[in-house]
Parts: C-alpha cells; structure tokens; sequence
C-alpha cells in the first residue's frame, strides 16, 4: 500500500506541475510543448522482455513533453518526464526521457526515446508473482507511432520497455503497450 501511495503521490504532483506549466504555456510561450495521456496493457508477454508475471491491467500513463532542444521541418528532439501508475499496486515508475519524434508527413509521426525510470517494485526475487527488474533505476527505452488529428490533438500506440540491461544479477524487464492522446500547445 505504501508504494502505490508514493506512485500516486508523485502522480499527482507531477499533474500539478504539469498544469501549472501548461497554462504557462497556453499563455504566450512556455516550457512545455505537449501534454499526454494514456491507457497502457501492463506487463505484456511475448515482447521484449518476453513474458508476464505480474497481473495484467490498465496502466495509466501521464506524460509531459518540453520545447525541442533541437528541431527542423521533419524532426524535433523533446525532453519528457512521465509516469506510468499500475491500479493494482503491482510496479510503476516515474521516468525522464529524450524523444525524437520524425513527422515525414503532416498526418503521422514516429518517435523514438530513451532515458532513465525509477520503479517502485521488486529489484531482487521474493514475490514470484512480480517481477524481478534488479534496480530501482532503470533503462527506458520507448517507441510510439502516432497519427495528427489536427494541429493540437493527436492519438498514438505507444511502447515502453524498462530494464537494467544485465547490469544486475535478476534482470526480466517489463513492457507495457497501449494508446495514448496528445494535446500540443
């Protein structure tokens, strides 16, 4: 109980902050470029780290996009902070990101990222119904395909993995999938 309460904690501020900065944002220029939320299968079998442990749910997932320290006509390359918060009390985590987003067309765009989660479930075995990550800070490497319903509104399939890449001893990763909506300022 205590873990899902410092996930939803740190949820619910990083919502404050989030709106906070976006209504900064709406209002002439701001830090943040586009705010995100989203429905993800949790712990999904048979994809990168290969099968399921933990009891399948619907993740939420909340993300926050900033300006682009980078960008052209076809490509942006955005900070995020995010998190994905398990119902069922089972592993969230709370990350920092890099994304390249390519747009090769005003329709759809395919973005790429990889940066540092820090999760709140098992490092080593104990629980064999949880799974094993080895660190509470781990790799986050995610992908989306997204399609741009108009200027501001957009709906994605997004991708998330989180591992240590054996840099400890128990190392079964974790994947979730699902969609998402994005609203850009």
């Amino acid at each position: 109980m205590y873990r899902w309460l410092c996930t939803f904690a740190f949820a619910a501020t990083l919502g404050c902050a989030s709106a906070a900065l976006a209504d900064e944002a709406s209002n002439g220029g701001g830090f943040i470029s586009e705010l995100k939320i989203g429905a993800l299968a949790h712990d999904v079998p048979n994809l990168w780290s290969g099968f399921q442990v933990e009891t399948p749910a619907a993740d939420v997932n909340v993300e926050a996009l900033f300006r682009p320290v980078y960008a052209n006509a076809y490509s942006m390359l955005r900070p995020a902070i995010g998190a994905t918060i398990n119902p069922n009390n089972q592993t969230s985590h709370g990350y920092a990101d890099i994304r390249w987003t390519v747009t090769p067309n005003p329709l759809w765009y395919v973005t790429l990222g990889i940066g540092a989660t820090y999760q709140n479930g098992l490092t080593d075995p104990g629980d064999p119904g949880r799974k094993w990550l080895g660190s509470h800070v781990l790799f986050h490497p995610t992908a989306e395909i997204g399609l741009n319903l108009d200027a501001h509104n957009n709906l994605s399939v997004y991708f998330e993995h989180m591992s240590n890449a054996n840099t400890q001893t128990s190392n079964e990763g974790m994947d979730d999938l699902g969609v998402r909506y994005g609203y850009r300022f």
